[in-house]
């Protein structure tokens, strides 16, 4: 049995792997909102601990408790909008707290660090959220081989359901209205369940031999946001209008960037298409072209209705 320690674990996909990993492990979820680690705590049955990334003193006290042999860092302070408008904070968490979690998994000799990264991050990248997550993908894969620590990250699209994305908030908006505003109706996400995300994690752990200092992501389809809101008004009426956009946002993201095309390579994990980028060294077989959501395969009807008509239980929300 592996103890597992989740920076960020109080938030959806943190409380999502901690409920995951429990049944073999001993999972403790790590974060600075008490109330929240209360809460998680309640709904997962994992243990929870305070921790503030962006001291590593918090960082070095927890772990010098837990003692984990896998960390999974998830804290990060993630909204576009308010990132564009309070840069010092997501760098603060973003980069200086990554930066605090990798020198003390070093320190410490844990075995495995797996880092959360997202779509954002992949050239051309639009915004500061982006830019940070960029750079913890770089640190972390640099710091690999330093130590006996083995780390990889894995870069996630949108998570159906997940705090604060689109989904919550328009079921908040429809409640509230019977309107839906959208700040991008034409606008393409990679979109992916929590329990696809969750996978994918499970990927990098289980085959951190081979994923080591690389960024994986995993095949996902994509959804055009106007098609998503049509599908939705189908299911529950009401309408949806255009509303101003917010900073930092780009029209379509990507999976892997021109600059990343000659880094990364395909593989195949559980029947699964994954994309592996390594950017210390340029691969045999590399990828001819970008991964946009522009272009990637997108959800069926059927598929966007199975989504909207599924949230995860108000519990775990």
């Amino acid at each position: 049995m592996n103890t597992i320690l989740i920076t960020g674990g109080t938030g959806f996909l943190g409380r999502h792997l901690g409920r995951s990993l429990l049944a073999e492990n001993r999972v403790v979820l790590a974060a600075r909102n008490n109330a929240q680690n209360a809460v998680a705590a309640q709904l997962t049955g994992c243990e929870v601990i305070p921790l503030d990334v962006t001291n590593i003193e918090s960082v070095r006290d927890v772990l010098n408790e837990v003692v984990p042999d896998i960390v999974i860092h998830a804290a990060a302070t993630k909204y576009v909008d308010l990132s564009e408008k309070y840069p010092m904070e997501c760098l603060d968490v973003n980069v200086v707290g990554s930066q605090n979690v990798v020198r003390v998994c070093l320190e410490k000799g844990v075995t495995t660090l797996i880092g959360m990264s997202t779509d954002k991050s992949a050239p051309p990248v639009a915004n500061t959220y982006g830019l940070t997550k960029a750079l913890m993908e770089r640190v972390f894969c640099a710091m690999n081989g330093k130590s006996s620590t083995k780390i990889a990250c894995v870069r996630h699209g949108n998570i159906a359901w997940s705090t604060g994305s689109f989904l919550p908030i328009w079921k908040k908006m429809h409640e509230e209205s019977g309107v839906i505003g959208s700040t991008g109706p034409d606008m393409t996400r990679y979109l992916s369940t929590v329990d696809e995300a969750v996978a994918l994690v499970a990927t990098a752990i289980e085959n951190i031999d081979e994923l080591q200092g690389s960024v994986v992501s995993r095949e996902m389809k994509a959804v055009k946001i106007r098609n998503m809101l049509e599908t939705w008004i189908k299911l529950k009426g009401g309408r949806w209008q255009q509303i101003e956009g917010r900073p930092g946002e780009r029209p379509d993201e990507y999976l892997m960037g021109q600059p990343e095309l000659v880094y990364t390579r395909k593989a195949d994990f559980d029947g699964a298409l994954h994309y592996v980028t390594r950017f210390d060294k340029p691969v045999e077989e590399p990828l001819m072209e970008m991964r946009c959501s522009a272009d990637a395969e997108h959800l069926s009807e059927d598929e966007m209705k199975t989504i909207i008509e599924n949230p995860p239980t108000e519990e775990i929300l």
